[in-house]
């Protein structure tokens, strides 16, 4: 015997893909987030393939991992998807050292980053 699945957290309209420990910082991902936040999914992938950012390849893929889940899991129409949500959060950090002069150190942090996207579809109305 086993639990019942949890109830679905998004909206029936909405799908969402989840990239994690991506190593870059936060600051710098959500940089790119903010480009495709708000826009037609369309859009938003054609941006980011002609972004000169480094990490816009690893969130490209995410959003079209999200656009193919809208797709095939929950069947909504792609021509109509909006990215709703692109949060970045904070992932794990690795801590280095570099030596210095003098038999001393210097700190080095490497930080990991988390992006979760989410797309909606329209409605009919807001389409006009």
């Amino acid at each position: 015997m086993s639990k019942p699945s949890a109830p679905r957290r998004e909206a029936d309209t909405e799908a969402k893909a989840v990239l994690r420990s991506v190593r870059i910082s936060p600051r710098k991902l959500d940089l790119v987030a903010a480009t495709i936040r708000g826009k037609k999914a369309a859009t938003a992938v054609n941006e980011l393939t002609f972004s000169k950012k480094r990490i816009a390849r690893d969130v490209k893929k995410a959003l079209n991992s999200a656009i193919a889940n809208a797709e095939n899991n929950h069947n909504l129409d792609v021509d109509r998807l909006v990215v709703a949500e692109a949060s970045v959060g904070k992932g794990l950090v690795m801590k280095r050292f570099q030596t210095r002069g003098r038999g001393r150190a210097a700190g080095i942090v490497k930080p990991f980053a988390h992006l979760t996207i989410v797309v909606r579809e329209r409605a009919e109305a807001e389409d006009k």
